[in-house]
């Protein structure tokens, strides 16, 4: 999950970049960079969301008991 993390946030900051250069010549600057903290901040919260997903451990079976 950690390649999965980093290409998120890869993603986002480009969606960011982008989102802030289509809204250079319409909004504020204050406006343009609240709109871009707030990208950055779902970049943030996804990237670490998906790093901590336990991919790594070995997943735990039951074994059911067979009766004859």
């Amino acid at each position: 999950m950690e390649i999965a993390a980093v290409i998120f946030v890869l993603i986002m900051l480009a969606v960011a970049y982008i989102a802030f250069r289509i809204l250079k010549k319409t909004v504020k600057m204050a406006m343009r960079a609240l709109i871009v903290l707030l990208i950055l901040v779902v970049a943030a919260a996804g990237g670490i969301a998906l790093w901590n997903m336990n991919s790594g451990a070995p997943v735990k079976t039951t074994r059911t008991k067979k009766s004859r």
